[in-house]
């Protein structure tokens, strides 16, 4: 097989990168690769290139790896791209958590929908279309985009109406649900089968099977319930099997903000989140776990290299989609996952124009999804209202229309469930003011926001959330994550 080109945007996620590498390798027919990083951060490159050069010299391998911070250089003659990007870093994150909560929006993570989900997305699509513009004008002809960066369905839509790429989204949602369902069934490997379909962060596990044996809602919720550990950490998901009939992909704490009826009331949270992780619910948890944790990669940097040492076992690959679909297309070895995709009709009950995530096949001829799958009522209505709300703030994010923005927030079950228009309006004005350095599409806009700003009459509110934990250090961070895992195995 002849040499190829991958190019990664957004490398200088140092530990992720690591993975899709190394998971890349594990194919045979990979060995000769060649690999092109490329981040804003010169320092981070540096340093998953040492990684990434140490793992191919202790393998005797041919592949190349290269690291540039010059993005159209390492897109130029690539087959395949993979972006994990974050626009805007941890600063523009936090206005994310901290300004909708000062309007009474309280979100674990924000990245999805909710309206810190909505402005992310506001920022990573005019990046994402110029990534798409590059591929255009530089890569292979064909080539093909994966996207892991958040929000995914609005990424991918931006990618696939706007940028004119061959765009899949992908996600380990699935796989870590599906995990979940394997040890509370005590099913070995390759026991448990499933059909999982929806939106991504909203996807639904329609059909279980246990050695072919169908898995109905009594069954799990009995299961879920008597587990020592998930019975507390996923209360809220298990409330959503019980009413739903079928169990939800993800966490307790994104669900949480996708599901209005759960998150509106402060006094209503603490009943369904637990507090021993960030992803069970608590309020800015992901912010707080990315703060503590932002700067792990420089202290782990020693033991990576050491890591890098070690003979490359394809026995330990990971469960990410990347290294599986492009083995599928270059080899013809059929893959089958769950991948991020335009429904044309896929998912019956979903409209055309969505970006869903649901069972496909891939081989030479490209990625082959499952089709005629209908979502029980429920899920699709659920899917559908953030459906709308995504179309809305993808149009926005390409137009540079501030009104389409403030709908689309308003739109939000969680938002609309705890705002008034006035409050959504002055609240999404001091968002685009906060984050006008990586709003490039609304610089028009924000003198205008300035000045309502200036002149607004809603107080906001002093509200720290009250499910809230201080920032502590990573030391501390992980101590309590050991005592955890030894009170789980105890």
């Amino acid at each position: 097989m002849s040499s190829f080109k991958i190019a990664i945007i957004g490398a200088g996620s140092v530990g992720f990168t690591k993975k899709l590498f190394t998971d890349i390798l594990c194919v045979p027919e990979f060995r000769d690769v060649e690999v092109a990083l490329t981040d804003i951060s010169e320092h981070n490159l540096s340093m998953i290139k040492s990684i990434l050069d140490k793992i191919v010299e202790s393998n005797n391998l041919p592949a190349k790896v290269t690291a540039s911070t010059d993005r159209r250089e390492a897109i130029a003659g690539a087959r395949y791209i993979i972006s994990c990007v974050r626009v805007g870093g941890l600063a523009a994150y936090a206005d994310d958590i901290r300004i909708p909560l000062k309007y009474g929006v309280d979100q674990c993570v924000g990245d999805t929908i909710c309206a810190g989900g909505i402005l992310y997305g506001q920022r990573n699509i005019p990046v994402i279309l110029d990534f798409c513009k590059d591929i255009r004008e530089l890569a292979e002809p064909g080539a093909k985009f994966l996207n892991y960066a958040n929000p995914m369905a609005m990424n991918t839509w931006a990618a696939l109406e706007y940028g004119k790429v061959d765009t899949i989204g992908l996600c380990h949602g699935v796989q870590h649900g599906g995990e979940q369902i394997a040890e509370i069934l005590g099913a070995k490997d390759g026991e448990l089968d499933y059909i999982c379909s929806g939106i991504n962060h909203q996807t639904w596990f329609v059909d279980v099977r246990l050695k072919g044996r169908r898995i109905g809602k009594d069954e799990l919720v009995a299961a879920f319930e008597a587990h020592p550990v998930f019975s507390q950490q996923e209360k809220l998901r298990i409330d959503v099997l019980k009413r739903f009939g079928v169990y939800s992909t993800e966490s307790n704490g994104h669900l949480s903000e996708y599901l209005p009826w759960y998150r509106k009331r402060p006094e209503e949270i603490t009943r369904w989140i637990d507090m021993s992780d960030w992803i069970h619910g608590e309020t800015g948890g992901y912010l707080r776990y990315s703060t503590e944790t932002r700067n792990w990669f420089e202290t782990e940097f020693p033991q990576f290299l050491k890591d890098a040492e070690k003979p490359i076992d394809p026995a330990r690959r990971s469960n990410e989609h990347a290294s599986h679909i492009l083995e599928a297309l270059e080899t013809g070895r059929v893959y089958r996952g769950h991948f991020n995709v335009r429904n044309n009709g896929v998912i019956t009950n979903l409209p055309s124009d969505a970006v869903i995530e649901s069972p496909g096949f891939v081989d030479r001829f490209g990625i082959n999804m499952v089709a005629g799958i209908t979502l029980p009522e429920a899920c699709a209505a659920t899917c559908i209202s953030s459906i709308n709300v995504q179309r809305m703030s993808v149009h926005a994010a390409v137009s540079g229309d501030i009104d389409l923005l403030k709908l689309a927030v308003l739109h939000d079950p969680l938002v609309g469930a705890i705002c008034t228009p006035e409050e959504v309006w002055q609240m999404v004005d001091e968002m685009v003011v906060a984050q006008a350095e990586w709003l490039p599409q609304y610089a028009h806009a924000v003198p205008a926001a300035k000045e309502r700003l200036s002149k607004a009459t809603i107080k906001t509110r002093e509200w720290n959330g009250v499910a809230r934990r201080e920032v502590r250090s990573v030391e501390e961070l992980r101590a309590e994550k050991e005592a955890t895992k030894l009170k789980a195995a105890s």
